[in-house]
């Protein structure tokens, strides 16, 4: 894999502040737009080109990580390392500032240039993981939508662009899901706040606006998503909103009824076992499973499968009388 050198692309020298930026880029994607240029197919790689150095160098925190590599190859090629040798690894992610990030699949971007004509370079896929902004996984506008996504190519400005959505995944008990719960992460050093809504599954988005990318040539940011993540705690299962469970019933009750306590997420209760109830009997508790996800007052049910524990080291009077009442059983009374 090759280094890219994204100042180059651009045209400007490193640490040259934003706004000189946009303007390189604004200048570049006029002049080699697909639109100003059809059938070129050099000019439509060197627009991808200028789109990939854009999403790099417009992002600050993108930014940031490719000047340390940047500053870090250069000191190994000093060294006389083989550009074959260089460790990529060591500066592979998924992206995102201050959180690991899951792009979307790789088919999102060969859509770029209307099938199989591109998406973004094995570097930027390896340094910034797959993705960068939506916008730049769009195909190309048509001529009547270039003025409005780019500018007129003899002047007037570029049109903004949406920041790209992050997801980050957190993992939270079953515990936690029953009742809600609360994260906080780190970006761009504040502490962000996220609650986590009663009844979330796996899979289950929470949606923060304004907290992905920054726009591009000052478009709305994207947002970020984190996506749940249940742990099953030892002895539950979940099926929607029902949950299930095991209950330990001892002989005598299951043989003459009686009550037995039962754990449930929202606390203990009682539960009224029928005399002659059968080992592995499901009993039903109703409103005692996971809330339902947004619809507040509403609950799944939980169901009980009976565990009839048979009772060890007897005594001899037990044994004793259990021996009388297998004889009377044998004897049909």
């Amino acid at each position: 894999m090759e280094y890219r050198d994204y100042y180059e692309i651009l045209g400007v020298k490193k640490g040259a502040p934003d706004k000189e930026i946009k303007k390189a880029y604004r200048r570049l994607a006029r002049k080699y737009h697909p639109d100003v240029n059809p059938d070129d197919k050099q000019a439509e790689e060197h627009f991808k080109e200028i789109n990939e150095a854009y999403q790099v160098l417009s992002d600050s925190e993108k930014r940031k990580k490719y000047d340390q590599l940047g500053a870090d190859w250069y000191r190994y090629q000093q060294q006389g390392g083989r550009p074959g040798d260089y460790d990529w690894s060591r500066w592979s992610s998924g992206g995102g500032p201050g959180f690991k990030v899951h792009y979307g699949s790789p088919e999102d971007l060969q859509d770029m240039f209307g099938g199989g004509g591109g998406g973004f370079s094995d570097f930027f896929n390896r340094i910034f993981g797959m993705g960068g902004a939506r916008t730049a996984g769009r195909r190309p506008p048509g001529a009547g939508d270039f003025d409005s996504l780019y500018g007129n190519p003899y002047g007037g400005q570029a049109g903004p662009q949406r920041g790209q959505d992050y997801q980050q995944e957190v993992d939270i008990s079953l515990y936690e899901a029953h009742h809600g719960a609360t994260r906080v992460l780190e970006k761009d050093g504040r502490r962000l706040e996220i609650k986590i809504p009663p009844g979330a599954k796996t899979g289950t988005k929470v949606r923060l606006k304004g907290e992905g990318s920054p726009g591009v040539l000052g478009g709305q940011a994207g947002d970020l998503y984190l996506v749940v993540k249940v742990r099953l705690d030892a002895g539950w299962e979940r099926k929607g909103d029902d949950l299930y469970t095991h209950v330990e019933v001892d002989l005598y009750t299951a043989l003459l009824g009686g009550k037995v306590r039962v754990q449930t997420l929202s606390g203990p209760v009682m539960l009224t076992i029928q005399p002659e109830t059968q080992n592995g009997k499901l009993l039903r508790l109703r409103g005692k499973g996971m809330p339902v996800l947004r619809h507040k007052g509403e609950y799944g049910d939980l169901y009980a499968k009976v565990d009839v524990r048979l009772p060890t080291e007897l005594t001899p009077r037990q044994r004793e009388l259990l021996e009388q009442i297998r004889a009377a059983d044998a004897d049909g009374g």
